[in-house]
């Protein structure tokens, strides 16, 4: 549990489970390592990264997307490929849920919790500019996107040209989160019952 994503993760994942939604999430963690069931039935894969030495959070996180690919496929063949769909938190894992859709035909939701434009006061450097690429890979691969206000909603069509009915805004604190997220994913999902 590092941050606010992280904390927004296992409260959804969490609620997922108690409508009875099969949920594996699949995380980073430098001391654990492997699957755990937590007590709401939630399976949770926690991977390390390889690569010790990075010269940035961009190649910290290109190297450790094979691990979560590889925790990912696992889980795909455990559910005797019976996945629905991948939800993918920001841009750290952006290339992982591009290779699973393509490899496996899994379509993802990408939520999205902060923007580079507004994480970096010089969002224009070769660095930030390679992040804003993976994030508009994701906006572009996504089946839907999901934000939680619609000044983020807003943000996402200017900056990354993303169609209005792409995107939909959904309160984690509002009386219908979950309920408008099984919608979403039951969308994606191609009309499956996602739903207790």
């Amino acid at each position: 549990m590092v941050g606010q994503l992280s904390g927004y993760v296992s409260a959804l994942s969490t609620k997922l489970a108690n409508n009875k939604v099969d949920v594996n999430v699949v995380t980073y963690d430098d001391s654990l390592r492997g699957l755990a069931t937590e007590p709401s039935g939630v399976k949770t894969f926690h991977v390390n990264n390889p690569v010790k030495t990075h010269i940035g959070v961009l190649t910290w996180v290109l190297t450790l997307n094979q691990e979560v690919e590889r925790a990912a496929a696992n889980f795909y063949y455990d559910a005797k490929k019976q996945i629905d769909l991948i939800d993918v938190f920001d841009w750290h894992f952006v290339p992982a849920a591009v290779t699973l859709k393509n490899a496996y035909g899994v379509p993802f939701v990408f939520s999205v919790e902060s923007l580079e434009d507004h994480r970096s006061p010089n969002a224009s450097t070769s660095y930030n500019l390679a992040i804003k690429s993976i994030e508009w890979l994701g906006f572009f691969e996504a089946e839907k996107i999901v934000v939680k206000s619609e000044w983020m909603k807003d943000e996402v069509t200017r900056i990354y040209d993303v169609p209005n009915d792409k995107i939909s805004v959904i309160t984690p604190d509002g009386e219908s989160w979950i309920r408008d997220m099984l919608q979403i994913y039951s969308s994606v999902a191609g009309g499956k019952k996602l739903e207790a």
